[in-house]
């Protein structure tokens, strides 16, 4: 199988490893499309997926384990993880359905919804264990039925303007409620997330297909400003918007 580790743990990895269910370590490997990971409370990497280590563009699982995200990806996302990691250890408290622009192998970006659990035993916490849900690269307008279907228009029509949850909701024709019920449904997202996306979305696009200065990018895609942009994007793509369109050409020049 994929998950795996070295037969010689260290002593906190063994440690956390102990406190798992082989039996559902051995599912999550059977996953197609969800990355899944262990780290201790050092920030090393314990167990891991296929789909893991082929995110990490390593051959094995021994390649990844005992290892930190700064050994294993660009400084922005690495410092990202960490950040992340160091909040759900310390307080103790799981990061839930977080959005995030995750580069597969390859270069090609998709949308993933990231959660973070502590591990603990007999109140000592001994790690943590994740996982990122590839949310799929299908268009949305396939998927899309009755009502979501204007959803998806207005969005678009209006990124940059905004538009909040109720005023989609009388778009769909139902409540609040119902509309984040369809939304998840439909899209795996809550309203809110399925505006960002589509923002982050469009900013992507403006970014590697025109020369837009950072502060037109920002106001198109519906940010308010271009530090706001920045920090967002940032936060869910691990790379600033012009990294993040230096890295997209180099990429499509290859």
């Amino acid at each position: 199988m994929a998950i795996g580790a070295p037969v010689e743990l260290w002593p906190e990895a063994r440690r956390l490893v102990e406190a798992l269910s082989p039996e559902l370590v051995d599912l999550l490997d059977e996953m197609t499309g969800t990355m899944f990971c262990a780290k201790d409370v050092t920030g090393r990497y314990v167990l891991v997926d296929r789909t893991f280590v082929d995110r990490a563009n390593r051959r094995s699982p021994r390649d990844v384990v005992g290892r930190t995200p700064a050994e294993l990806f660009a400084p922005e996302l690495a410092a990202r993880y960490e950040e992340q990691d160091d909040r759900v250890l310390r307080e103790v408290w799981p990061l839930r359905n977080e959005l995030e622009l995750i580069r597969r192998p390859g270069g090609v970006p998709g949308w993933y919804l990231t959660t973070k659990l502590p591990v603990q035993r007999d109140g000592v916490v001994l790690g943590l264990v994740s996982t990122s849900r590839d949310l799929g690269t299908r268009d949305v307008h396939d998927q899309v039925i009755g009502s979501m279907a204007r959803v998806v228009e207005v969005v678009e029509e209006r990124l940059g303007v905004g538009v909040t949850q109720a005023e989609l909701a009388q778009v769909a024709g139902c409540t609040p409620g119902a509309l984040e019920r369809r939304m998840r449904r439909v899209f795996g997202l809550t309203p809110k997330q399925f505006v960002l996306r589509a923002r982050v979305d469009h900013a992507t696009t403006l970014l590697t297909r025109t020369d837009l200065a950072l502060a037109d990018v920002a106001v198109r895609a519906g940010f308010y400003d271009q530090p706001s942009f920045t920090r967002t994007f940032v936060r869910l793509t691990g790379e600033t918007p012009s990294v993040y369109r230096r890295t997209s050409r180099a990429l499509a020049a290859e």
